[in-house]
């Protein structure tokens, strides 16, 4: 008890004071979820709600927060429906803003079951809960209610289909799944709209000690994110009453992001495909899960990312994250 005590606290610690994998929600959805139960018998699994306090790092100024609720209902022996409900808080150089999240939803069937492995498919959907275009009025807009970058924005703002495959058994997870964006999201941030950010003005030293900072942000007005795929492979170490894991999950954005390019003297208004947003976003992750008893059990997971794509305009990258779930069976 001392031991479990004990991690308890170091892993309350990083939550608290750390900043792992990032994508658009559907590497936590049915199949796609880490640290999957598995199980001989084919029954997928009990109903559950799970309570997850997640935080995380960007590659700029803005730190993430999230509460989400995940439900689980069996539908039948061999199969159940997911729900997730966040609820979402970002603070970073710019301004603030909280909000609801998109609601995921997903269900899941078991294909087939041998004797070592079980295989399962999901087919699901994230729906936006606003339009992505949260403004903020503060000392750097003049006065005037200004739109926030993506990485300060608590949806997506796209209608999302999602489809996934994996494969388990006691000791490994192999899983893999793609996420296509339907719409286009309601996003109009623009630089100029900071004009009293320093390094925005007229003087060579405000030049130098502020513009690079918003030059990070790319630009994705009315942006249509590019489809992605995911791969996820994980290993597992099961004890009696707790287990490790630790993996690898990569997506890799196989279309461009298409934004609008607003008019110019030269250009009339026109959408165009964003050069630097293919390709690979990989992170390493791992985790600890404590059962309590048969219905209620902990689980810990930290992530960090080691490759990223060059340009980023959804917002979705994170340096690092750290997660705490509560997960109740009944």
């Amino acid at each position: 008890m001392r031991f479990f005590t004990t991690l308890i606290l170091s892993f309350s610690l990083l939550v608290g004071y750390s900043q792992g994998c990032s994508d658009a929600g559907f590497c936590t959805m049915g199949a796609m979820r880490p640290d999957q139960n598995y199980s001989k018998r084919v029954a997928i699994k009990l109903r559950s709600i799970e309570f997850n306090y997640y935080r995380g790092t960007s590659l700029i100024s803005p730190i993430i927060y999230a509460a989400n609720v995940d439900f689980n209902l069996a539908v039948t022996d061999q199969s159940s429906l997911q729900i997730k409900v966040p609820y979402q808080w970002v603070s970073g150089n710019l301004g603030e803003n909280a909000g609801m999240g998109d609601i995921s939803i997903s269900y899941t069937t078991n294909l087939k079951t041998t004797n070592r492995w079980s295989y399962n498919g999901t087919i699901g959907a994230k729906i936006p809960t606003n339009d992505s275009n949260a403004k903020v009025n503060n000392e750097f807009t003049n006065g005037q209610a200004t739109p926030l970058h993506m990485y300060y924005q608590t949806s997506l703002g796209s209608y999302d289909g999602v489809a996934g495959f994996s494969m388990i058994n006691q000791n490994w997870l192999f899983a893999t799944g793609i996420q296509i964006a339907f719409t286009e999201n309601g996003n109009e941030f623009i630089w100029g709209g900071f004009p009293n950010y320093p390094g925005l003005g007229s003087s060579d030293e405000q030049l130098a000690s502020g513009r690079e900072y918003i030059r990070r942000y790319d630009t994705g007005i009315h942006l249509k994110r590019g489809t992605d795929v995911m791969l996820r492979v994980e290993r597992n170490f099961k004890f009696t009453n707790f287990n490790f894991t630790f993996g690898a999950l990569s997506i890799y954005r196989i279309t461009k992001d298409n934004v609008l390019k607003p008019a110019t003297r030269d250009l009339p208004e026109r959408r165009v495909d964003l050069d630097g947003t293919l390709g690979l976003a990989l992170s390493v992750l791992g985790s600890f899960g404590y059962q309590f008893d048969v219905n209620n059990s902990v689980k810990f997971i930290q992530g960090i990312k080691i490759v990223d794509r060059d340009v980023n305009p959804d917002g979705l990258t994170r340096n690092e994250v750290t997660s705490i779930s509560y997960i109740h069976k009944f």
